[in-house]
């Protein structure tokens, strides 16, 4: 039987089952494909005002990450976040679990920082001192060092493979890894003091934890800067996504002036450009060329922008080359843009009442922090109540209940603190000798609170426990509960 008579006597086939002719392709029709391979770019090296500002940063942050590690502070290292033993040393400081609050500090100081920042000049930060920016400034170097000048690298990954392309790249890579490497040691010696670190290393007797985070830090920088580049920019990075709810028409922004630049076309020096009707763009592309993101701020503000100012260096070279007057692509705002305002004006229009508001609690919050750190008391003491005997009658025909303190010394020094307790007549604590703490350390002791049977109600009473520092200021008093069985 033939589909149509079944479909005759049984009535249409579902739209499941239906044979749907498709139309051939007429011939010559080229197939378009909706998935476009990524490029790889190749930014063109330049010098200027925003490239040595980029290499200042990039000396500046790179000193700090791989030489602090190896700054001594006393017997110890300056910076270290000993997480085995819980303490985190930070020059003179000593901070525990506790001082947490010191990192939320830090956290929002530097969300508000990040915030200002971004309202005054758009992506200072991606621009000059994120690290992705960072170490793909470096591997770039590096490449450009022993593969050549722009021109020389589009060439040699286009040709065919050959024993000079085969030792640049194997060399290229070899130095790579070393950063990279050397990048995840760095890394591990802020957790790990480095020097005992370096030692373990040379010996091949680093534990599995280090070994897995060198490595592990060393991949993530030699695929990042390596191989992703501006890939993590456009779209890893959660911060191209959302950075134009920080923008308004007043921030700073790398900006393309299009009633001065077009109509744009190629010429050279001796043109009149007036006399033809044309802009001051020569339509070189080296704006293009320099863009480590590949994008062309001609065509506007794009989210792929780092606002590093690249363009505006290899911009400002043609324009002095041709005897134009520089700024055709300069950090400027939309409104100074539009109504041509002169730099006066601009500035006064920066420093808006929302980029005040957030310098004010910037500067509020920094304060209020190092004050704290400074008035900050070198002790800390955790009270734990001992479960295995709430209350018991001890000699004498007292009534005792035990704790167990936690006495943190967050001093270079060894400390001797002497214990006291109040909030009960007759209270006695034992031991009543002074309780010696080694520099940097905490130790448990066991305390005993007696007050005299019978002299209070049954129930639960609040005493204070007090914990001094002996021959100095530092004190800390604890709450605690006291309870009398029935």
């Amino acid at each position: 039987m033939t589909a149509t008579s079944a479909s005759s006597r049984h009535g249409a086939l579902p739209a499941a089952q239906r044979v749907i002719p498709i139309a051939a392709e007429p011939e010559g029709a080229a197939t378009v494909s909706l998935y476009a391979a990524s490029r790889k770019i190749y930014p063109r090296a330049v010098s200027g005002v925003f490239s040595r500002w980029r290499w200042a940063l990039v000396f500046a942050t790179q000193l700090v990450f791989y030489g602090l590690p190896w700054l001594g502070w006393g017997e110890r290292q300056a910076v270290l976040f000993d997480l085995a033993a819980r303490r985190f040393y930070l020059f003179g400081l000593v901070l525990y679990p506790q001082d947490l609050i010191y990192l939320s500090g830090l956290l929002v100081i530097s969300a508000l920082a990040l915030f200002l920042f971004t309202a005054v000049a758009g992506r200072l930060w991606c621009g000059y001192a994120c690290p992705q920016t960072v170490y793909s400034e470096i591997f770039l170097w590096v490449e450009q060092k022993i593969e050549g000048s722009r021109a020389a690298r589009m060439r040699l990954d286009g040709g065919p493979m050959s024993l000079e392309k085969g030792v640049k790249k194997v060399y290229k890579h070899i130095v790579w890894i070393g950063i990279a490497l050397w990048t995840g040691f760095s890394f591990v010696g802020y957790f790990t003091p480095i020097r005992e670190l370096g030692l373990a290393f040379l010996q091949t007797r680093m534990g599995s934890w280090e070994v897995f985070w060198v490595f592990f830090y060393g991949f993530a920088t030699y695929g990042n800067a390596g191989f992703m580049r501006e890939q993590v920019c456009k779209y890893m990075c959660p911060y191209a996504r959302f950075q134009s709810a920080m923008f308004d028409r007043d921030t700073l922004i790398v900006s393309y002036d299009p009633g001065r630049g077009e109509p744009r076309a190629p010429r050279g020096r001796s043109v009149d450009a007036r006399a033809r009707g044309l802009g001051d763009c020569i339509d070189c592309g080296l704006c293009v060329q320099v863009c480590p993101t590949g994008i062309d701020i001609r065509q506007g503000l794009q989210y792929e922008c780092i606002g590093c100012g690249q363009c505006v260096d290899a911009c400002r070279t043609v324009m002095q080359k041709m005897d134009y007057p520089t700024g055709l692509i300069r950090y400027d705002t939309a409104n100074g843009m539009a109504q041509g305002w002169r730099r006066a004006q601009l500035w006064r229009r920066v420093l808006r009442p929302r980029v005040l508001v957030y310098a004010g609690v910037l500067l509020l919050l920094s304060a209020g922090m190092l004050a704290s750190l400074v008035v900050r008391t070198p002790l800390k003491v955790d009270v734990v109540r001992d479960r295995a005997a709430l209350a018991r009658i001890a000699e004498g025909g007292r009534l005792e209940n035990v704790y167990r303190l936690q006495i943190m010394n967050a001093s270079e020094q060894p400390q001797r603190y002497r214990l006291s307790a109040e909030g009960l007549d007759g209270i006695a604590v034992s031991p009543d000798t002074p309780v010696e703490v080694g520099p940097a350390e905490s130790r448990w002791v066991a305390v005993r609170l007696s007050i005299p049977y019978g002299s209070v109600a049954p129930g639960s009473h609040g005493v204070h426990i007090t914990v001094a520092q002996e021959g100095g200021s530092a004190q800390v008093v604890e709450k605690a509960a006291f309870l009398v069985p029935r």
